[in-house]
């Protein structure tokens, strides 16, 4: 999980840079978060399919102490490409990337 909080905290300074950016600097800012979130997403996936007993669905998933910790550090409008994410995690489902 420390991995996990590590690329989050990654994510999380380049939303705040993102937000802090220049007209000319917003569009590197915002692939550089872009990047950063999905490798923080890619952790997540690790970490989840270590589980000894992972949640079967988003409820229990947002029941674990570990995923509410990472809830409460996230901005809101960030919150639901979260859930999206993990929800897809749960599934085994593969994220589509788009350039």
């Amino acid at each position: 999980m420390n991995t996990v909080k590590a690329k989050l905290k990654i994510a999380l300074e380049d939303w705040e840079m993102m937000k802090k950016a220049s007209e000319d600097d917003s569009e590197e800012c915002a692939e550089r978060f872009e990047r950063h979130f999905y490798e923080f997403i890619d952790e997540l996936k690790i970490w989840y399919l270590h589980l000894e007993q992972p949640p079967t669905t988003i409820e229990e998933a947002e029941d674990l102490i570990e995923v509410r910790e990472i809830m409460e550090l996230l901005p809101s409008p960030l919150e639901l490409n979260f859930l999206t994410e993990l929800e897809l995690i749960i599934e085994g489902e593969e994220r589509v990337q788009y350039d």
